[in-house]
C-alpha cells in the first residue's frame, strides 16, 4: 500500500475508525505499513496514533516548518499542529 510519497510534515485524512473524517500530521512513517500521526488535539505529540497507510487519504499539502523540525529532531507542540490545521480549515 505505501506507495513512497507520504513525509513526516503531510496532512493526511483518516478514512477509517473512530476517528474518521478528521485531519492529521504524519509525525513519523515506522514502516511500509503505518504511520505515527497527531494533531495536537485528539492526538498529541506525546503519544501519536499509529494508523495503517490504507486508512488515510493523503492531502497534498506539506508542512514545511513541522517537517523540518521533525528532520531535525526538535520539539512540536500541540498548539503548533493546532494553529497550522486551524489555519488551513482543517481543524
Amino acid at each position: 500500500m505505501y506507495d513512497g510519497d507520504l513525509c513526516p510534515g503531510q496532512i493526511v485524512k483518516s478514512r477509517a475508525g473512530r476517528d474518521k473524517d478528521r485531519y492529521f500530521v504524519i509525525v513519523d512513517i515506522v514502516d511500509s505499513e503505518h504511520l505515527l500521526l497527531a494533531d495536537g488535539d485528539l492526538r498529541k505529540m506525546d503519544k501519536p496514533k499509529k494508523k495503517k497507510t490504507k486508512h488515510v487519504s493523503k492531502m497534498n499539502i506539506v508542512l514545511d516548518s513541522i517537517k523540518e523540525k521533525l528532520e531535525q529532531g526538535e520539539k512540536i507542540t500541540n498548539a503548533e499542529l493546532r494553529r497550522h490545521l486551524k489555519n488551513l480549515g482543517y481543524l
